[in-house]
């Protein structure tokens, strides 16, 4: 190799980066730390950044609802306008979603949960005789229902006793409460603050983007780049838009449909229902699981007719209303959402569930393009 100064520049990098690596390995804690620090410095404008783009849907949406001749010759006041107004309504009906969640499903919670224990004593009895009614002649099971009567003021006591010995840990603890209370509340602050600035700017922060690219890479290595990004936007928006408008049509249909039966906590239920149903796959089967549970301590009946009622919808959402709201817009066949499910639930959450489908779907599909490039040289 001849040593001449590109070749010697790459090699003095090589040597540095050898470096660095083997320090980190044998300073693992020290890399983590620093890791978690930076972390903690940038969180609030990660999180700014993830509802700059979830905020960006509605908002370009109305934008070219609400202004379409922003754009043309003579509207400098649309122009002007048109950004604000949106963003403004787009919080605003992102708030006023949370908030209906939150003043539909606490105050029906609260008030199922005080009334909780006083149905729970009237219903064992009559799940006592439903069930001596289902086994009877069956003298071990009859017994064992027989033997079924909790005594409540031992678990009030208990219940007592737990909270009196845990009063000193709760108040020795209030400050450290306080503390995380008000820096999660600055955090969440500056992350809107920063995610405002973003949406209001983003055509020049992209061409900022830009130019920093072509200024660190070729140009081929920017168009694609810029090919990945923007195939990364398309299919997030599309999962993001797709999500929740199915999730709206899942919860209406449970809410209409237990009205139309008759079913107790039937608002309840059905704002429940569409809230876990973002969650993919495995969301609207944790509102039917609260909802029958709900029910089941009002009617027990109406419980089993709530689960076939939760199966005929299920199947009505998967194969008519999924398909054409959600549509091919992710572009995943079935088995790998199955996956990107499951390795984004085990890995960070819920959240992991919402991101890994389109991020899968994205490695997806640069995967079959190059796939196809590499058959087409072939």
């Amino acid at each position: 190799m001849n040593l001449n100064r590109d070749n010697m520049k790459n090699l003095m990098l090589l040597i540095a980066f050898t470096v660095l690596l083997l320090v980190g390995v044998q300073r693992l804690d020290v890399v983590l730390g620093a890791i978690g620090f930076l972390w903690n410095i940038g969180f609030p404008f990660i999180l700014g950044g993830a509802i700059a783009f979830i905020l960006n849907v509605p908002m370009s949406a109305l934008e070219k609802q609400l202004f379409p001749g922003k754009d043309t010759a003579g509207h400098k006041l649309q122009k002007k306008l048109a950004r604000p107004v949106s963003l403004v309504v787009s919080f605003l009906l992102v708030g006023g979603a949370i908030a209906l969640v939150i003043f539909v499903v606490v105050p029906e919670l609260s008030t199922t949960v005080v009334s909780l224990g006083s149905s729970i004593e009237a219903f064992l009895p009559k799940a006592q005789e439903w069930l001596e009614d289902i086994f009877q002649g069956n003298e071990q099971i009859d017994a064992w229902i027989a033997n079924l009567n909790p005594n409540w003021d031992k678990m009030i006591e208990t219940g007592l006793d737990f909270f009196k010995n845990g009063a000193g840990s709760v108040l020795s603890s209030t400050v450290n409460v306080a503390r995380t209370i008000i820096s999660a509340v600055t955090t969440f602050f500056i992350a809107i603050v920063f995610s405002c600035y973003v949406l209001l700017q983003k055509e020049r922060l992209g061409a900022q983007t830009e130019k920093l690219l072509h200024a660190i890479f070729e140009k081929k290595q920017v168009t694609y780049i810029l090919h990945v990004c923007s195939l990364s936007h398309r299919t997030f928006s599309s999962f993001i838009t797709g999500q929740c408008l199915e999730a709206v049509i899942l919860g209406m249909m449970f809410f209409v449909s237990m009205s139309i039966l008759r079913f107790p906590y039937a608002l309840l239920v059905g704002v429940l229902v569409a809230f876990t149903a973002l969650i993919p796959i495995f969301g609207a089967f944790i509102g039917c699981i609260v909802g029958a549970f709900l029910i089941l301590v009002v009617n027990p009946m109406q419980a089993l007719a709530f689960i076939l009622l939760f199966l005929v919808l299920q199947q009505v959402e998967g194969n008519l209303i999924y398909p054409h709201v959600v549509g091919n817009s992710v572009g995943l066949p079935s088995i790998w959402v199955l996956v990107a499910v499951t390795v984004g639930g085990s890995l960070m959450g819920v959240m992991g569930m919402l991101i890994f489908i389109p991020l899968a779907s994205v490695f997806y599909s640069l995967l079959r393009e190059w796939v196809y490039k590499r058959l087409d040289k072939n």
